[in-house]
């Protein structure tokens, strides 16, 4: 801008901590339930010799990576900002439910192929040992359910990583099902069914994920926050006559941002001054929309006219 401008800027609660870092100990809880659990399955799968416990497992390493990368992402998300990255590593976190995404996709899509080539070629599951195995990671499951449940709701990347062990725990009631479906009647079909049924349980949950990260890294308006109602709250303002160059987005999850440039009239401007019409941007926003970082640019009336012949 040039110089002589009036310009004005007022910020909410410093971007210092991402909403998954509360959640860093759950997560390493979880991921060693997690691994635990897959260990058992694999030895279960191999001695039972059931696709579903092994398709459940695989699930689980995924889930694992999902969870290790989750906490790697925390760690560099709270790192604080430097001058070249002036929100720091925040990103990080999206980066990582973005990768969760795809191995999800790539798990979902080797459980199906594999339950269909086991209806070519059936093989003799043991029904009484998948049971054992596959309760022992239901248990498992749900006590990591129980641990991220807050989570989720709060982050992205916390939301993956709740998605992955929810169908896990789907996909141990899938194996349960089919184990005693093999005990009761011999029907091995059912073991097939249930490793197609995991798979259809991972990819639609996985495509939801995706496309709130993509929101997020394609920067759109932050959920919930209608940018009708944003500039109409602007304009309601007294002395505001314009509002443009509107802009929301979140950084990660918890870190929505807005920025915008609003016309005031000048003897408004002239009698309350630049501070207190912040004061009271700010606190409009802050009373109707949860967004608590705002950057605005107030400008006399007049001013685009001013500064479009500049740039000339």
């Amino acid at each position: 801008m040039g110089a002589g401008h009036d310009h004005g800027h007022t910020h909410g609660a410093p971007v210092t901590g991402t909403a998954a870092a509360a959640y860093r100990g759950r997560l390493r809880i979880a991921l060693s339930i997690t691994l635990t659990v897959m260990v058992v399955e694999i030895v279960g799968g191999l001695l039972a010799d059931s696709l579903a416990l092994i398709a459940d497992a695989a699930h689980m390493a995924t889930d694992a990576l999902g969870l290790g990368m989750a906490l790697l992402a925390i760690h560099f998300a709270n790192l604080p900002p430097t001058e070249k990255r002036t929100f720091g590593y925040a990103r990080a976190e999206i980066l990582a439910a973005l990768a969760n995404c795809l191995l999800l996709l790539g798990v979902g899509g080797y459980v199906l192929y594999e339950a269909i080539q086991r209806f070519v070629t059936p093989a003799g599951t043991e029904g009484g040992l998948t049971i054992v195995f596959g309760g022992i990671g239901l248990v498992a499951n749900m006590i990591s359910l129980t641990l991220l449940m807050r989570g989720q709701r709060e982050s992205l990347n916390v939301h993956g990583a709740f998605l992955e062990v929810a169908a896990d725990a789907l996909g141990s009631v899938a194996v349960l099902i089919s184990a005693a479906v093999i005990l009761t009647t011999g029907w091995q079909a059912a073991d097939p069914i249930a490793s197609l049924v995991i798979g259809l349980m991972i990819v639609p949950r996985t495509l939801k994920l995706l496309r709130e990260t993509l929101d997020v890294l394609l920067e759109s308006a932050p959920k919930g926050v209608d940018m009708a109602e944003v500039r109409a709250h602007i304009l309601a303002l007294d002395g505001v006559e314009d509002v443009h160059d509107l802009h929301a987005w979140t950084i990660t999850s918890g870190m929505p941002v807005l920025s915008a440039h609003v016309v005031v009239r000048s003897d408004v401007l002239n009698a309350i001054g630049n501070e207190k019409m912040l004061h009271e941007l700010q606190g409009c926003l802050g009373d109707h929309f949860d967004v608590e970082h705002c950057t605005f640019q107030l400008e006399p009336s007049g001013h685009a006219e001013h500064e479009a012949r500049l740039c000339h």
